[in-house]
């Protein structure tokens, strides 16, 4: 717990990025847990964010001692844990629907929260990974 707390608290220093910035636009408009919201995202965001995480991901494979090495690895991980743990895979296992990717996608870029996302997606960018994370593709 020390350092899952101290990593969230890294995190912040860091800044929340894209993850972040969906989940607060999410939370304006549906009435659902933001922690939920940003468990199902991360991995959306993650691949969206793919090409500038490589050895970031590199790093963390190993340093969990992954089988898999690298994103692929990290990705893996991470699915398994939050289905060990109970978390939806989709936005649309929690009711959830797309019809407001647009919108979700114009509140998500205009969030300052995304300015710190290592890669600065459009809003465009960010209601395909809406839809994404609500239909699980």
């Amino acid at each position: 717990m020390l350092v899952a707390s101290s990593l969230g608290a890294a995190a912040f220093q860091r800044g929340l990025g894209g993850v972040h910035a969906i989940a607060q636009s999410l939370g304006a408009l549906y009435d659902q847990h933001h922690g939920l919201l940003n468990a199902i995202l991360l991995p959306y965001v993650l691949e969206a964010n793919r090409s500038v995480l490589l050895k970031q991901m590199d790093d963390l494979a190993a340093y969990l001692r992954l089988p898999t090495p690298g994103f692929t690895g990290v990705m893996d991980w991470l699915l398994a844990l939050r289905e060990q743990i109970g978390i939806a895979h989709t936005l649309g296992e929690i009711g959830i629907d797309d019809r407001d990717a647009e919108r979700v996608g114009r509140m998500a870029f205009a969030d300052g929260c995304s300015h710190t996302n290592p890669i600065r997606h459009s809003a465009e960018a960010y209601a395909q990974i809406f839809s994404r994370a609500v239909k699980g593709l």
